[in-house]
């Protein structure tokens, strides 16, 4: 799978740009179900995109971009997902250290609950989904002269009510986006769960779940050993494209960043938030681990990172690292920065503006797909991005072009950076 293109197949039927989720459902499926050969490409030195997965030589399985909680309400992704790996439930949990009303940081959940109410506000005694749904009420700020949202400030003050967007939202998304909430699209925040129940779960769908053996082996299962399927890492398209050694193809499918496509026609960048990790193994905490569950946020000022994450939580780790073997655990610190891989746009109007720009090119392109997160300028999620490449696939069968059945704003807003 090295970087070599001379001894691939000098022509193919798509030539991939992108090992992600995008590029291996649409090289899995036109193999499997057309015959279709595929060369997949990729920059990085292994498959999975984002998804990547690893464990380390301490016995931990860890994300090398992040925490990746699969869950969907779609049927067809759900069952798709399922030939490539066996699943373990895992319902995903999140708490923030919050500071009370009595001055006090406290572990609550988020999305608020009734438990999270009672815990930071003293005035507030909810009991029952009726109570808290008159709390919400109660707080909740309408947008000034009627109108709908018209940023992200004004639709969390629709959403929570000025109390819990300070103590849980503001700060938070100024860490996030590098940016605060009224300079961001009413998207962003408009999707803040509202939650009247006792139910703690951060994601509703009904099916959550994480890969038995990591999100890497299921990349591996879907193209690993299909002679229809060639793959080359440490590969560089652009470099290539200007070498002129790209293979003969019938189609170009890409899924990076769609400015990165056209960069030499001199146009502004597209804005696009990373994330770094500081990574930190800790050899004999309490108990064994650090914190009480995988994820725990940090939406106040006093610290510059958003959340720490605790992997040894996860139902998918290792043998040794469930039956109480590895004593260790590792942390990640997650601060979100502009610099480094793109990992999600930034919606705003000056954004939306140029991106339409970007896609009004696309659109005149011939035998050129633009998909995923990045050539979408789209936060999709993992299902969300599965189920696109899957329509796309449909698409090609049914009427010969490889194209999306649904424009991406129709997926809705996706959960966004946690």
């Amino acid at each position: 799978m090295s970087g070599d293109l001379s001894t691939c197949p000098r022509e193919v039927d798509l030539l991939i740009v992108g090992a992600g989720l995008s590029g291996a459902v649409l090289a899995e499926r036109c193999s499997r179900e057309l015959g279709m050969t595929s060369l997949v490409i990729d920059k990085r030195d292994h498959l999975g995109g984002n998804c990547y997965d690893y464990v380390t030589a301490d016995g931990i399985r860890c994300s090398k971009y992040g925490a990746h909680l699969f869950h969907t309400k779609f049927e067809r992704v759900w069952r798709y997902v399922q030939e490539f790996s066996q699943w373990m439930p895992f319902d995903h949990r999140v708490k923030g250290r919050v500071v009370a009303d009595d001055g006090a940081t406290r572990l609550v959940p988020i999305p608020p609950t009734q438990e999270t109410v009672n815990a930071l506000f003293e005035d507030a005694d909810v009991r029952g989904e009726t109570e808290m749904q008159a709390w919400y009420d109660a707080e909740r700020v309408a947008p000034p002269n009627g109108r709908s949202a018209s940023n992200g400030e004004e639709a969390a003050l629709s959403r929570v009510g000025p109390r819990l967007y300070e103590k849980i939202f503001r700060h938070y998304t100024k860490k996030q986006w590098d940016k605060y909430p009224e300079e961001l699209d009413a998207s962003v925040l408009m999707r803040l769960p509202c939650r009247t129940s006792t139910d703690d779960r951060y994601f509703p769908d009904q099916y959550q779940a994480l890969p038995a053996r990591g999100y890497t082996r299921i990349f591996e299962n879907m193209l690993l050993g299909d002679p229809n399927v060639t793959i080359r890492l440490n590969c560089d398209f652009f470099r290539h494209r200007a070498d002129g050694t790209l293979p003969k193809h019938g189609l170009l499918v890409y899924t990076g960043q769609i400015d990165s496509y056209y960069a030499a026609l001199g146009m502004p960048k597209l804005e696009y938030r990373s994330l770094r990790f500081e990574e930190e193994y800790v050899p004999n905490p309490d108990g064994g681990f650090y914190q009480e569950l995988m994820v725990v946020n940090y939406p106040g000022e006093d610290v510059p990172y958003t959340r720490i994450v605790e992997y040894k939580h996860t139902p998918n780790q290792p043998r040794k690292t469930r039956d109480g073997t590895v004593t260790g655990t590792l942390i990640a610190r997650e601060y979100s920065t502009d610099e480094g891989e793109p990992y999600y746009p930034v919606p705003n109007p000056k954004n939306r503006e140029l991106y339409e720009k970007y896609a009004a090119l696309a659109a005149k392109e011939r035998g050129v797909c633009f998909v995923g997160r990045l050539a979408s300028y789209k936060y999709f999620n993992m299902d969300q991005a599965i189920l696109n490449a899957l329509e796309m696939f449909d698409n090609l069968r049914e009427t010969g072009r490889l194209e999306p059945k649904r424009a991406p704003h129709e997926f809705g807003p996706g959960d966004g950076p946690k």
